[in-house]
């Protein structure tokens, strides 16, 4: 068991050394430094004492997919080395299950979902929590997020909320068959993210341009992300099955 264990801290630490070297090159590529990236960390399915091993190795910000697991593996992370940002898919009957639990929330793609988010932290915060909207930039059947045409308004729906923040935009692009047409859609995503923080919107602070996932990251960073989504290559291969 021991060595099991060992062996998967080795390999986490070698897959993160990668990752870094990896982003301090595309962050080069369009002007910016590593420490201009955020890294996360997606934890879905991976057990806490592998992420809590992560955060020691200087990972300080994880993503959660699922309100359940959230909860269920809460209390044993290092939450003082790491914050943690929802990611997944939100319900709006689960808002209430995470609000005080996460310090971002970037999966905002609906006015009722961002009013569900604004109720309670009203209630429950009594702070605003800071959120992203999320864009359906490949205006997929299967996926979550506003659609492209609409985001300015959601954005402007949000920001008119008390208790909401708006930091930024969030996307998943559709799977690609070459380089260009993936290129085309971050290119995209980051063309709408410049144009939202030029109207100077009260209550919007474009902070953060959150895509790029374990495929694509290298790719996101270059046109313009400054936070990346990545779990399988950290962590490697899911390594239990979800109940």
């Amino acid at each position: 068991m021991m060595e099991k264990q060992l062996d998967s801290r080795q390999e986490i630490v070698a897959n993160l050394d990668t990752i870094y070297a990896n982003i301090e090159r595309a962050a080069a590529a369009s002007g910016r430094r590593r420490e201009d990236i955020r890294l996360m960390a997606v934890t879905k399915t991976v057990e806490p004492e592998r992420v809590n091993f992560a955060i020691d190795y200087g990972v300080d910000l994880l993503g959660e997919n699922r309100a359940q697991e959230l909860v269920a593996k809460y209390d044993d992370y290092n939450r003082e080395k790491a914050e943690i940002h929802f990611i997944g898919t939100l319900q709006t009957n689960k808002v209430r299950q995470i609000i005080d639990k996460v310090t971002l929330i970037q999966s905002v793609n609906s006015l009722r979902l961002a009013e569900e988010i604004n109720r309670l932290a009203g209630s429950r915060l009594g702070r605003p929590m800071d959120i992203l909207i999320e864009v359906n930039i490949g205006e997929e059947e299967s996926k979550s997020g506003i659609a492209y045409t609409q985001a300015e308004e959601l954005v402007r729906q949000a920001a008119a909320m008390p208790w909401l923040h708006v930091r930024g935009l969030m996307c998943i692009p559709p799977i690609c068959q070459d380089e260009a047409e993936l290129e085309g859609y971050f290119e995209k995503m980051h063309r709408l993210f410049v144009d939202m923080a030029a109207k100077n919107i009260d209550n919007v602070t474009m902070d953060f341009l959150s895509m790029g996932m374990s495929g694509d990251y290298e790719a996101a960073i270059r046109h313009g992300a400054n936070i990346v989504r990545i779990g399988s290559s950290i962590f490697g291969k899911r390594i239990y099955k979800e109940k």
